[in-house]
């Protein structure tokens, strides 16, 4: 990343570095937590990682609080997608009642009625026509709630809403939240001056999301591991047969170019060495594991293999700084998660400054019991890998700076 960028982006003011006693703050939060059907929530991590924000301006006498969240993508207005299903939730984490407004119009006559100190919950701001399209007059109507705006909300900083972008044009003061500091501060850690030597491990199922990415990492990095589908892409660029594997045809002549790239900026690019294959995903009859030139006639690679995992672990060992984005194989079907699992304990068995962005390796680093052993897990995953592209989030151009 470029160091002006990421300086930009640290010099942003937060919600600490202003008075907040008896004002009305907007907190722009991200609950759009993961639930199952029948509106249970299965995780959490969101809305714990917005209580510091919130906690933070109820303790300094807040007037009082709005919370504006996305749930979904909802076409229209619908229950499915109601903010109701996560109100309980809130309100146990944070250990207090919870205002909910149907509208803006409901939460501005909440505001008046409600004591000092209330919080309250704002529905699903994709409800309202215009949020996604940056309208001008909801903009304008969401800053009439506040006396500050507060962007706490990492996961969708990269897109320039009404409730993350267009707000901060009509409020009176604009400043980061405490969760949106935190990432950009372990995101600057990783790249601006980082510990060396730096590893990026990259996985995923397509190149094609990640070329950016691994064009602009060049500079930052000493290596680079790449697993998962979009290695048989590589492996392909390397002359490897891979049979019925994944892979982006007509990416094969980009893959070689970024090989080639890495060789002239002397980073070290390690491909699977050895695979687990298979004659189907699902219902699987044959798991064969073979070296990464000789996929079996009809088989797909679906993991790394035992001597990759080993090479793998020893070049992690070997890092100083590890960011990491996109599983190496597909770790939701037990058969062919051991190589991602190996690779977490791997990485949580260092020393080094581990950063993690994007949901699925999240999720993956989850299942593999090793959450709590990685130095930062990022909320966000197309913002976390805007930043890793090199990009200044849009979200952080409209804040004040220090």
């Amino acid at each position: 990343m470029k160091e002006a960028g990421i300086e930009l982006m640290k010099n942003t003011k937060s919600v600490k570095d202003i008075d907040v006693s008896d004002k009305r703050v907007l907190i722009r939060v991200d609950f759009n937590v993961p639930m199952d059907e029948d509106f249970d929530i299965c995780d959490d991590t969101r809305i714990r990682e917005a209580l510091p924000t919130i906690n933070y301006c109820i303790d300094n006498h807040a007037k009082n609080i709005v919370l504006v969240s996305h749930l979904g993508r909802p076409k229209g207005r619908s229950a499915e997608f109601s903010l109701k299903h996560v109100i309980k939730r809130v309100e146990r984490l944070l250990g207090r009642d919870v205002g909910f407004a149907e509208s803006i119009e409901e939460a501005a006559l909440l505001q008046e009625q409600s004591p000092s100190g209330s919080v309250i919950l704002l529905e699903n701001i994709r409800f309202c026509v215009g949020e996604e399209k940056n309208d001008k007059d909801l903009s304008k109507k969401l800053a009439a709630l506040c006396d500050i705006y507060v962007n706490d909300a990492f996961g969708t900083s990269h897109r320039a809403h009404s409730s993350t972008c267009g707000i901060a044009e009509f409020a009176k003061e604009r400043v980061a939240g405490l969760l949106l500091k935190k990432e950009i501060d372990s995101f600057a850690k990783a790249m601006a001056n980082p510990l060396k030597p730096v590893l990026l491990i990259v996985g995923g199922s397509k190149v094609s999301s990640k070329l950016a990415l691994l064009y602009n990492i060049l500079d930052v990095v000493d290596k680079i591991i790449i697993g998962g589908a979009m290695s048989n892409t590589f492996l392909k660029a390397c002359g490897y047969d891979m049979q019925k594997s994944l892979v982006e045809e007509d990416l094969v002549p980009e893959a070689k170019k970024i090989l080639e790239h890495a060789r002239e900026k002397k980073v070290k690019i390690y491909l699977p060495v050895d695979v687990v294959s298979t004659d189907d995903i699902k219902s699987h009859t044959q798991i064969k594991i073979t070296p990464a030139q000789d996929v079996p006639e009809g088989f797909m690679a679906v993991d790394m293999g035992p001597a990759t995992s080993k090479l793998f672990s020893e070049v992690v060992r070997d890092s100083q700084t590890i960011i990491w984005n996109g599983p190496l194989g597909i770790y939701e079907i037990q058969a062919f998660s051991r190589g991602t699992f190996n690779l977490a304990h791997a990485v949580s068995d260092t020393y080094a400054f581990s950063l993690i962005g994007g949901g699925d390796t999240a999720d993956a680093i989850d299942r593999a019991g090793e959450r709590d052993n990685m130095s930062f897990i990022s909320t966000g995953g197309g913002a976390s890998l805007e930043l890793l592209e090199g990009k200044i989030l849009r979200a952080f151009e409209v804040l004040e700076r220090k």
